[in-house]
């Protein structure tokens, strides 16, 4: 919970004070007037199709304590504010608005920050990093995926003031954001998980994917004096996946250039911290080898599915160890992990076949990654996979989609149904190409002609892998069927 008084606020973000009194505290920030209540800093933000400096008055009414406008605001709204004894702000920009408030509220937090960044996997490392930190600290993390220029800065600020170790989520949609987002959250300790071809649409290239990635580097900062996880004083350190090809280039461009320790974790026993000796349960979670830079090692297991999900727990392993985790205490975490919805969830229709959801989001790695388990968990029944287009690849869309439709045809899966438009209508085709017969291949432009045409004919043993991005809406699919 926020507490900061309206001076405090009005010297953070330069915003004016046009009505209020500079000692009243707000404790919480909110940028939905529909959640107001005493003590809440509305921020209003403009849209193309809902205005939220329409809806101060509402807020004001609901007993915010202050709210901050990007447009002038009326008398009426001005006088309710002096009858209401609430402040107002008036800024250019909200967003930049609370960047620079979520910013005074770091430093006054003054706990060691992770920042995780990468184009797949960043929620799962998010997710595994959190539990294992929570062997030994009081932790606060992202919630969901409010990782934006909004979102992070929110979750900053409803960050308790006893917190040890804050974990952030950092997401981008183009060059420039993942350092306005560093520069704001200041961590001491990031995580690259991988660069692959999520915006590459918007990005060009991997490299510029990379380059847009290495931002992060820009705003670290040693572990703050104080800091109750780490050693205050150490130098800023970065986490890299060892098999990425790009760590190389971000290491040697971007973090030592910049004083950045950099530390390589991934799947080989060359790696400072490694997972090794991976093998795949019938419930399709790994057991594998964990070794810590020290040399301390456990065999342990992931409560997750999916060979995919050992990168990402082996990245976390890597920050916890520097923080003081030890590897038991980590290998207790692995076993109890529970991660955001809808990543590789398994779960069963009304049929009583097995749904594997990995419905929240897709890239054409994570969909490889998800077309390999599928084909990996026993089954006495078919495997399907219904496969929804992939966003944000841009000029590369027709080659990338073209290529998971072969790779689906290489898996010789029972049945296939690409859900949307051009995109599926790509991987359909190079299924084809490849060989699958077209009675096996389906296409269905939306989640709910997926459901009509083959919600009704899943049996108990079949297993479904159900994957594609946010937008195609596939876990309506999931929602009809189980």
């Amino acid at each position: 919970m926020v507490e900061l008084a309206v001076k405090d606020i009005q010297e953070a973000t330069g915003a004016r004070l046009l009505a209020g009194d500079p000692g009243s505290a707000c404790t919480r920030c909110i940028i939905d007037s529909r959640e107001a209540a005493a003590g809440d800093l509305f921020v209003a933000f403009p849209g193309e199709r809902v205005d939220g400096n329409d809806f101060a008055a509402s807020a004001i009414e609901a007993g915010a304590a202050a709210v901050a406008l990007t447009r002038e605001p009326s008398k009426e709204l001005l006088d309710l504010a002096h009858e209401r004894g609430c402040a107002v702000f008036a800024l250019d920009d909200a967003e930049e608005f609370l960047l620079s408030l979520a910013h005074r509220w770091r430093r006054i937090l003054g706990c060691t920050v992770v920042g995780i960044t990468g184009s797949i996997g960043k929620t799962t490392t998010k997710d595994v990093l959190a539990g294992v930190l929570r062997q030994r600290f009081r932790v606060h993390v992202t919630g969901g995926n409010f990782n934006n220029l909004i979102g992070m800065p929110l979750t900053i600020l409803s960050t308790p003031r006893d917190t040890q170790v804050l974990v952030l989520e950092m997401g981008m949609n183009s060059r420039g954001e993942i350092e306005r987002l560093t520069r704001c959250a200041e961590p001491s300790l990031a995580v690259i998980t991988k660069i692959g071809t999520s915006h590459i649409g918007m990005l060009g290239s991997r490299e510029n994917i990379a380059r847009a990635k290495a931002e992060i580097v820009d705003g670290m900062v040693p572990v703050p004096v104080g800091a109750e996880a780490g050693r205050p004083g150490a130098a800023p350190l970065l986490v890299l996946t060892g098999e990425d090809p790009f760590t190389p280039f971000i290491a040697d461009t971007f973090a030592r250039p910049a004083g950045v320790e950099v530390l390589c974790a991934g799947l080989e026993e060359s790696d400072a911290v490694s997972a090794t000796a991976i093998e795949l349960g019938d419930d399709g979670c790994p057991s594998f080898t964990l070794t810590l830079e020290d040399g301390s090692h456990a065999r342990t297991e992931l409560a997750i599915t999916g060979r995919q999900s050992v990168s990402n727990a082996v990245l976390a392993a890597a920050v916890a160890s520097r923080l003081g985790v030890t590897a038991a205490e980590i290998d207790h975490a692995f076993r109890a992990l529970q991660i955001t919805g809808r990543r590789q969830e398994v779960r069963h229709a009304a049929s009583g076949a097995r749904i594997i959801d990995d419905s929240y989001n897709a890239s054409p790695e994570s969909t490889a990654a998800a077309l390999d388990l599928l084909c990996t968990l026993p089954t006495r029944g078919r495997r399907i996979a219904v496969l929804g287009e992939i966003g944000e690849l841009g000029d590369e869309s027709e080659r990338l989609h073209g290529l998971v439709g072969a790779y689906a045809a290489a898996k010789k899966l029972d049945l296939m149904v690409c859900v949307g438009t051009d995109g599926a209508a790509e991987m359909l085709a190079a299924a084809r190409l490849m060989g699958m017969d077209e009675d096996v291949t389906l296409s269905a432009a939306t989640a709910d002609e997926a459901v009509r045409l083959i919600g009704g004919d899943l049996g108990p043993d079949d297993t479904v892998l159900v994957k594609g991005s946010r937008f195609v809406g596939l876990d309506r699919f999931v929602e009809e069927v189980c």
